[in-house]
């Protein structure tokens, strides 16, 4: 298995064994963490999946989509490394990415 590094709402970090094919918000989900709500389901509807990315990791995402803009533009805590974890697939290329799950807005 690979690996994520996620960051909670708490500050507290964790490394968890991803699986390649899930996307990252279903890594991070299955991995019991309670601050990503994930309410759409992944459908890029809600942006209760917003992560910010480590910066190192940016280039390494497939580009934004126009729907996953809109919703992440008005977030009251939107960054430049803001994404939705809904719409970024694990893949081994992905191993070690950090991410930090947004607060609620």
């Amino acid at each position: 298995m690979t690996k994520l590094i996620v960051t909670d709402t708490d500050g507290d970090t964790r490394e968890v064994e991803a699986e390649v094919g899930l996307t990252i918000m279903e890594n991070i989900r299955d991995n019991d963490f309670e601050d990503l709500a994930a309410i759409c389901g992944g459908c890029c509807s809600c942006c209760t999946c917003h992560i910010f990315v480590d910066e190192e990791w940016l280039d390494k995402l497939p580009a934004m989509e126009e729907d996953e803009r809109d919703l992440l533009e008005d977030s009251p805590v939107y960054q430049a490394s803001s994404r939705l974890s809904c719409q970024i697939e694990y893949t081994d290329d992905l191993n070690g990415i950090r991410v930090t799950i947004a607060p609620e807005s």
